[in-house]
């Protein structure tokens, strides 16, 4: 969304296979306010609500609730954001999660690629038919 390097050419190949329809996507409830927060200071709030809702009609909204909330107090991982994403990325039936910071996620129920990794085992999946292309 930011443009931002070395980790363009990566996101964006995930933002593609979603947009094609390779996979599905989903974006944590509390991520999308994460990315206007960042988006906003540079590039302004307007054009940050003009690409969220771009994202918006792409992906999946992962919603945040009581129930994740609960989950992600008791998951026991270091960062509790993380855990609120992950218990999210769980109660909406993802398959995985992708992000840069896969340290955080050790104690994850699903796999948890980098953008990279994503692509890669997506690839893989189109020669083994995995469930990595299921909504």
């Amino acid at each position: 969304m930011l443009g931002r390097e070395p980790h363009l050419s990566d996101s964006a190949a995930v933002l593609a296979a979603v947009e094609t329809a390779q996979c599905g996507g989903l974006l944590c409830a509390t991520t999308v306010t994460t990315i206007h927060y960042i988006a906003e200071r540079q590039i302004g709030s307007q054009a940050s609500l003009t690409r969220i809702a771009e994202l918006m009609s792409i992906f999946g909204v992962a919603a945040v609730n009581q129930a994740v909330l609960g989950s992600a107090i008791g998951r026991g991982m270091a960062d509790f954001e993380d855990a609120v994403l992950h218990e999210a990325a769980l109660q909406a039936g993802a398959h995985c999660i992708v992000t840069r910071n896969v340290d955080d996620f050790s104690l994850a129920e699903i796999p948890v690629y980098k953008p990279a990794q994503f692509i890669a085992a997506l690839a893989n999946e189109d020669a083994e038919g995995t469930p990595l292309n299921r909504p």
